[in-house]
């Protein structure tokens, strides 16, 4: 495996603070809605679904999906629409509530910080921010070009009053910023009663299983090779498709494919991971607590601090350590490009220290 080196700048670049996030508040067709009005639309990696050509991409390097977020007031609604690929939320605050069906009434499931909530695709599904102040869900999007979303014939048709359509491609065309309204022959149509007749329905039962709260999380100890050496007592959790824990015991909940993984890494305060790289991209999305991510072989290191709420891309074939820098346990998200399961390699010196320790990979 080659060497992926990352300069100063790059690793800069590949580093989304908070800070750094930009919202379109009129991301979308139902955004000048009432009730719907109030939403914040995030591109943190890739240009995920909007429709708006003003939307600020923090990382447009193609990754195989696409990290996003919205937030939203207590009573505001994201309506009805269908995916093409796959859409996990991962609830980072508030409690939220997530419905679906052809008139979002087949069931609803609610999100509270740390559940991660799979739907599936081409089902149509709405969610709304039920909690007592503003929320934050960030979303993983299967695919680089994810083909935009259908929205229910009620938005697209109840948009209209309010100056927004979209056309055949799918672009926004805001006639209150000044676009002209387009002729009807290049309108997006609604999908029809019949189209929506032959979608597929989930039950309630069945979409609990693509659900994994904060609560169900199932954590291994031995999920990573180091994790016997001192100072290294980290801990995982899958989630959805195989990542990169090594317990051969350790299966995630969400196995349908989605083209990523995503799996939770929790690290004691002052333990870390030691140096590792793997063959596919991944981005760690700190949700509690403070790490320091340090790129490059030994002799090459760029650290970079990534507090909760950050985002962080690594190439592939890059080495990395994460060290807790907090006082309190954190834990990080982290999301793999790919479907299979994933091989960490460990640097010369960590796979010693193992050997010595009794210990190796099987």
């Amino acid at each position: 495996m080659k060497d992926t080196i990352i300069s100063a700048k790059d690793a800069a670049e590949r580093l989304i603070p908070q800070s750094a996030y930009v919202s379109c508040n009129v991301a979308f067709i139902d955004c000048k809605t009432p009730g719907s009005h109030l939403k914040e639309n995030y591109s943190m990696i890739g240009p995920g679904v909007t429709s708006s050509a003003d939307q600020v991409i923090n990382l447009a390097e193609p990754h195989g999906f696409n990290v996003g977020a919205a937030a939203m007031p207590t009573g505001i609604t994201n309506n009805l629409h269908i995916h093409f690929t796959a859409e996990v939320f991962i609830v980072h605050k508030g409690e939220w509530k997530f419905r679906w069906g052809p008139n979002g009434d087949d069931g609803e499931i609610i999100g509270r910080a740390g559940d991660i909530v799979s739907v599936p695709t081409w089902i149509f599904r709405g969610f709304t921010n039920v909690g007592p102040s503003d929320g934050w869900v960030f979303t993983a999007l299967g695919g680089d070009n994810t083909g935009g979303i259908i929205w229910h014939p009620s938005i697209i048709n109840g948009a209209a009053q309010y100056g927004l359509y979209l056309d055949k491609e799918n672009n926004l065309i805001d006639t209150g910023k000044g676009d002209p309204v387009p002729s009807a022959d290049k309108l997006l149509t609604p999908m029809t009663d019949a189209e929506i007749a032959k979608l597929r329905r989930y039950s309630v039962a069945e979409m609990a299983g693509r659900v994994v709260g904060a609560a169900e999380r199932v954590w291994s100890s031995d999920a990573l090779l180091d994790s016997c050496l001192p100072g290294h007592a980290s801990q995982m959790a899958p989630v959805l498709g195989y990542g990169m824990t090594q317990d051969r015991n350790h299966a995630p909940k969400i196995t349908n494919p989605h083209g990523f993984s995503i799996e939770w890494l929790k690290l004691p305060k002052g333990q870390s991971v030691s140096r590792h790289r793997l063959a596919e991209k991944q981005v760690l999305m700190a949700h509690a607590g403070a790490v320091e991510v340090v790129l490059n072989a030994a002799g090459q290191e760029v650290p970079l601090a990534v507090a909760a709420k950050d985002v962080l891309s690594i190439p592939a074939n890059a080495w990395r350590t994460i060290r807790n820098t907090g006082d309190t346990d954190a834990e990080v998200l982290l999301i793999t490009t790919g479907d299979g399961r994933k091989r960490p390699e460990w640097a010369a010196d960590v796979v010693a220290a193992v050997a010595d320790a009794g210990r190796t990979v099987d």
